[in-house]
């Protein structure tokens, strides 16, 4: 059977438990068509990047699923009508792996990442300060605008 990996985004005034129980219900749908959730990872509370009926925040249930394609039909059957969903996105995969995923990985630095001792921001693939190899070295800032000043 193919794998998957499906992401739920479910309304903030879901609770926790109503979130978690979304899980154990796809797990249920999954067991009786001979599927299985392979991991599920719930990323909590979040901020989206623009507001979905009226909402800015949502929990996010992110499940990696082996299941045969007339299971996934049940699944997205269920989440199109579950008054708690907001969206959903299920996209196949060659294989899932056992890691946790890039949010989860993410939350032991932090919401908003390292900060460097000038204060610029640190973290996953985003350019640091003097990164760009195309400029060569421009100096300190503050050296620059002493110079301009004078």
């Amino acid at each position: 059977m193919p794998f998957y990996e499906t992401t739920i985004i479910v309304r903030q005034d879901a609770s926790t438990q109503q979130v978690e129980k979304l899980g154990e219900d796809i797990k249920t749908i999954l067991e009786n068509a001979q599927g299985r959730v392979i991991k599920q990872e719930n990323w909590g509370l979040r901020q989206l990047a623009y507001r979905v009926k009226k909402y800015r925040k949502a929990h996010y249930l992110h499940l990696n699923i082996e299941a045969s394609a007339e299971a996934l039909v049940q699944i997205e059957y269920m989440l199109r009508y579950q008054e708690d969903v907001l969206r959903y996105l299920t996209v196949r995969v060659d294989e899932v792996s056992e890691e946790p995923s890039v949010m989860m990985q993410s939350r032991g630095r932090g919401e908003r990442g390292e900060r460097g001792e000038r204060g610029e921001r640190r973290g996953g693939d985003r350019f640091e300060r003097g990164d760009r190899g195309d400029r060569g070295d421009r100096g300190d800032r503050f050296e620059r605008r002493e110079r301009a000043d004078r």
